[in-house]
């Protein structure tokens, strides 16, 4: 427990105090370099992932180019490893009795919530992230962000115009009315002009290494399984709620299957706001690159309080006796 822990224990009670954490499409070239250079148990951290990757992963997150960075078997883990850099300097300062992440930050999120070791979780996003690389060349596919439409109105779009050869599914709920679909080529650009047609403000192929959360992913779903039955999961400390389900789980058994399952299945995320709705959650912190999902929950929870910690001095703010605003 870090030395400043008490002395924010009021103003950022635990019990009302939510760590989310982000997924792909959030890392950017150079972050969280001035976390890695600050800290000695950070650089063991990427000094092990590049172990288990087999490429110098601090190089490609914090030189680039973009376009390795984007590459899914570097972009996971690089990810990953920026929050689980964040909880390391934090060191207990900031607690919360809820732990959430997207896709692969669920991942970081079980790292909060003790249920899995720092150096379990970046074995196990290694693996996930190369066999979903592996999935996409094999089943070539894409997403699409539609921005306007409910969930029951893209639900029937999929059905539409999914058929035998082509399909399209709701992968990403991030809002009641912000939607990915993903699938192969053809039926997602199906989708894409239909939904405009049908009242969608806006729908937009996304630039993309595969169509995650979509059947297209099915072997690295398969694949996963040798992976997670090699690794201890223990019973979240704090309360750990899953994409697949969007309700809280404490067994580890049921965890184990669950990361198997969101492989394939949408991330339910607005319905995981809809749950933290009825906890009286006023501070929500995400750890790790980017302001996608703080920007997410102020439209979803109104919290009180807003918490992005990217950089070092983010987190650093909130190791004095006087927390910064």
């Amino acid at each position: 427990m870090n030395k400043s822990s008490n002395k924010l224990e009021n103003k950022f009670p635990p019990e009302q105090t939510v760590f989310l954490f982000p997924g792909q499409a959030s890392q950017y070239v150079g972050m969280g370099k001035d976390i890695y250079d600050s800290s000695a148990v950070v650089r063991e951290l990427y000094a092990f992932a590049s172990e288990e990757i087999g490429e110098d992963i601090a190089k490609i997150s914090f030189e680039g180019p973009a376009e390795t960075l984007k590459q899914t078997r570097f972009t996971q883990p690089a990810i990953l490893l920026h929050s689980l850099s964040a909880l390391t300097i934090l060191d207990g300062a900031l607690e919360a009795k809820f732990a959430a992440g997207h896709s692969l930050g669920e991942y970081g999120a079980l790292v909060a919530a003790g249920a899995l070791t720092a150096k379990d979780a970046i074995k196990l996003v290694v693996k996930r992230a190369a066999l979903m690389e592996i999935s996409s060349q094999e089943k070539p596919g894409t997403m699409a962000a539609i921005i306007g439409l409910d969930l029951e109105t893209v639900e029937t779009l999929c059905t539409e115009i999914s058929d035998v050869k082509d399909k399209v599914v709701a992968a990403n709920i991030n809002s009641p009315v912000q939607i990915v679909v993903s699938g192969d080529v053809i039926a997602v650009e199906k989708l894409a002009s239909l939904a405009k047609e049908r009242g969608a403000k806006r729908a937009i192929i996304l630039e993309v290494g595969g169509a995650f959360h979509s059947h297209l992913m099915q072997s690295a779903q398969t694949g996963m399984s040798d992976a997670l039955s090699g690794v201890n999961i223990q019973a979240p400390k704090s309360t750990f709620i899953p994409n697949v389900t969007a309700e809280p789980v404490t067994d580890p058994k049921e965890i184990h299957s669950l990361l198997q399952k969101q492989i394939t299945s949408p991330v339910r995320w607005s319905q995981t706001m809809d749950f933290l709705k009825k906890t009286d959650i006023k501070t929500v912190i995400e750890v790790g690159p980017g302001k996608v999902l703080t920007g997410l929950a102020k439209r979803s929870l109104s919290p009180e309080l807003l918490i992005s910690l990217d950089a070092l001095a983010d987190i650093e703010a909130y190791l004095s006796p006087e927390p910064a605003q």
